[in-house]
This record gives C-alpha cells, sequence and structure tokens, in this order.
C-alpha cells in the first residue's frame, strides 16, 4: 500500500487525525516513573533513558484506539545519549507491532551520501557491504529542505523502497518562522516556492495523498488553506495544536472534503495533562487523548454523523 493510501487508513481506522508526539521530558515525567532512577534528579543518562522507555511505551498503550499516528521526537532521545537512542529503538518497535503509522522526527537535512546514509537509517535499514540492517524502522521522516533538491533526492528515493513518505517542512509553527519562509522570491513568499516543489516531489495513486508530505504550523491557518486549495494530494503534518498556541477551529482548511489529508500532532497536551506527583496519570493522559481525538475528529469532518 502506498504511503498516502496508508496515512489516510491510519487515521480512518481510529475516525480521528490526531497524531501523538512522543516528546520525553525528565522533569514533567510521573514520578511514579522517575522512581528508582533518581527521583527529582536522574542518577545517569541510562537512568533518563530508562524512564524515557518506561513511560513512552506506557504512552503507546494508553493512546490505542484514538489516534493510528505516533511521532517520536529524536532530540528527547538523543539527549539521554547512547542509552536514549536504544530506547528509542524499542520505542520504535513497539509502536509498530501495535500498528501504528510511525513519524520519526528528526528533520534531517544534509547532501550525496550523508543524506542517503539519514535515509535508510531512518527507513528500510543501513547497507554495509551489501547486507541490510534495520535500524529506526519509520514509516515516514521530517526532513528540512533548505540545501536543495539534491539533499531531498535520496530521502525520496529510499522512502520509495519501502512504501514510506516524508514530511518536509515548508511553513512551521515557531514565532520566528517568517524570517525567512515568509521572504518574496519572485513574486511569492518563500514557503510557497518550496510548498510547490514539495508537491512536484510526491507521487499519488489516482484521488489519493502523495508520499511527500509538506509540515505546515497550526499557527498558520491561511497557509493550511492555501495548501489544501493548491495542493491538494500533498498530506500535511500540522504542529503547534493546543500547547503552542494552534486554534481548533484554525485547522478546518487542512483536511479534505472526506476529512483526510492531514495529521494533527499534539504532544505536550496529551503526554502531560498531570502533575509529576498524580497518581491518577494513565487515566489523565487517556482523557487527554480521547478529547483531543474527540476534538480533532469534529473540526475535520470525520466525526460529522
Amino acid at each position: 500500500m502506498a504511503f498516502g493510501e496508508r496515512l489516510t487508513e491510519a487515521t480512518r481506522k481510529v475516525g480521528t487525525p490526531l497524531c501523538v508526539g512522543i516528546d520525553p521530558r525528565w522533569e514533567s515525567l510521573p514520578l511514579e516513573i522517575r522512581a528508582g532512577k533518581g527521583g527529582a534528579a536522574p542518577e545517569s543518562l541510562q537512568a533518563v533513558a530508562d524512564a524515557y522507555e518506561d513511560f513512552s511505551l506506557a504512552v503507546l498503550e494508553l493512546v490505542r484506539g484514538f489516534t493510528g499516528v505516533i511521532k517520536p521526537q529524536m532530540a528527547f532521545f538523543e539527549a539521554a545519549g547512547p542509552p536514549g537512542l536504544a530506547a528509542l529503538g524499542r520505542v520504535m518497535n513497539r509502536a509498530g507491532e501495535l500498528g501504528y503509522l510511525t513519524i520519526l522526527d528528526g528533520k534531517r537535512g544534509d547532501i550525496a551520501s550523508t543524506a542517503e546514509a539519514y535515509a535508510q537509517a531512518g527507513l528500510g535499514g543501513a547497507r554495509h557491504a551489501g547486507v541490510n540492517f534495520p535500524v529506526w524502522r519509520a514509516d515516514s521522516l521530517t526532513v528540512n529542505p533548505y540545501l536543495g533538491a539534491d539533499a531531498v533526492e535520496p530521502f525520496i528515493q529510499e522512502s520509495r523502497k519501502v512504501d514510506g513518505g516524508l514530511f518536509i517542512l515548508v511553513r512551521t509553527s515557531n514565532p520566528g518562522s517568517g524570517l525567512f519562509q515568509n521572504l518574496e522570491c519572485q513574486g511569492e513568499p518563500l514557503w510557497q516556492r518550496v510548498a510547490r516543489q514539495v508537491g512536484a516531489w510526491g507521487r499519488a495513486d489516482a484521488g489519493g495523498l502523495a508520499d511527500v508530505g509538506a509540515v505546515v504550523g497550526a499557527t498558520q491557518p491561511a497557509e493550511l488553506a492555501w495548501m489544501r486549495q493548491n495542493l491538494p494530494a500533498v498530506p500535511l503534518l500540522v504542529p503547534g495544536y493546543g500547547a503552542q498556541g494552534g486554534a481548533l477551529d484554525a485547522l478546518k482548511p487542512a483536511f479534505g472534503p472526506e476529512g483526510t489529508g492531514a495529521v494533527v500532532n499534539s504532544s505536550r497536551g496529551v503526554l502531560f495533562p498531570f502533575k509529576p506527583e498524580a497518581s491518577d496519570w494513565r487515566d489523565k493522559i487517556r482523557q487527554a487523548a480521547a478529547q483531543s481525538a474527540c476534538e480533532l475528529a469534529g473540526v475535520s469532518g470525520m466525526g460529522a454523523a
């Protein structure tokens, strides 16, 4: 099944475009998880990695039925050193076993053989002397296009070998994003030039979503509308909903007529709706996931009777 079909199926099977970001932070973790690993302050990087793994695996179970898409953020695991990367590998494996479509968020961007190595590791596996070794086993990756087409092409080639996908940074949700993204380029903002190229890179089956998507923030409703109108086959990864200030109504333009075409990421809003000392943190996560799933089903149109 092509990536666009897989993405659509992942949202339809749960009836919501919610994507849950896995962004573990030590100070936000339940004290129950931190117990035995240092408590208020971790005793080692191994302790941090163990806590991140325990929490992330718990989250994967708690949000089942409320989302079909998981987006682990590599930076938090990398910050726990080599043990953190090993923990991320196990989290990715478990997400696959549970049937989630995974977006590995590393925002990679490099050229030639370096880009190829990033792409192999993230998707189908790294090749050494003709032997393939699976690494992250992601279904899709986030990619920074700033270095140009030759930096993106290795990712496209690798993703198509495994029916995977990419989400290219186009119009991001951070307050300073306009410094470069809004610069006028031959009569239009630079982000639109990037968006059109994303549309050209993508490949879709008739009537379906393409395998190359765009990252467009929930804080940019006009840009979401432009993307859906001008590039209807480009799937959107929409960060910035909730904790980063993206309003629910602002998301409406992101979706196609059947409520598909976009996944909306929520990280802190689903992961940490509790104080660390709370004993009912599992219930709080379930409730937050259920509420987000319901809200996004409604605004996308998936929840319409």
